[in-house]
């Protein structure tokens, strides 16, 4: 089956000194990178997303800021397409489920940044559009979240998303057992 590598908002504001800093965010982008270049290497199609915020009352990714920018762990290369979006669904309004279309793309491998959000929404689209999914958990990252003036662990949050994508919207592994079991034909 032919596969792609989508890497949602790996971008600036998310780490260290940025406007929306999350747990274990160099982690979770090493382990993206590891991806991208077993997915270079191979010759396997790779396609970014990139988050700009249209909300004037945004307090990150601001259109032309630094913290919009794609980190330079997974700087694309010139030939990687970047879709922009202005929504937690990377599918909505962008063109990427046309390109993976066209390309006979019928399995994408997702990692990225906000687990609960961004990722959990893409994940979930994908499955509706009949796409087979691989999520990348240690490729995928968080923050605390807060709900009725109780705070829920980064961690709390990041596996309980992925319990409840897992099965039914994707299958979930780590980045390390992905490329054990990777297929470089697709």
């Amino acid at each position: 089956m032919k596969s792609a590598l989508i890497l949602v908002d790996i971008q600036n504001d998310y780490f260290k000194g940025g406007r929306s800093e999350l747990n274990h965010h160099e982690e979770a982008a090493k382990n993206a990178k590891t991806l991208l270049n077993f997915f270079r290497e191979h010759n396997l199609s790779v396609y970014h997303v990139q988050h700009i915020n249209t909300n004037s009352k945004a307090s990150f990714f601001l259109s032309g800021s630094t913290g919009a920018k794609i980190h330079t762990l997974v700087t694309p290369n010139e030939d990687e397409k970047i879709f922009i979006k202005h929504t937690p669904n990377s599918f909505y309004n962008t063109g990427l489920a046309e390109v993976l279309f066209n390309s006979g793309i019928k399995h994408i491998v997702v990692c990225g940044m906000m687990t609960h959000m961004c990722i959990d929404t893409t994940v979930r689209a994908a499955k509706d559009l009949g796409f087979s999914v691989t999520l990348i958990e240690d490729a995928c990252t968080t923050k605390n979240l807060i709900w009725n003036e109780q705070i829920i662990p980064a961690e709390v949050v990041h596996v309980s998303y992925m319990a409840s994508l897992n099965g039914m919207f994707a299958e979930i592994t780590t980045a390390a057992k992905f490329l054990e079991g990777a297929d470089t034909n697709g």
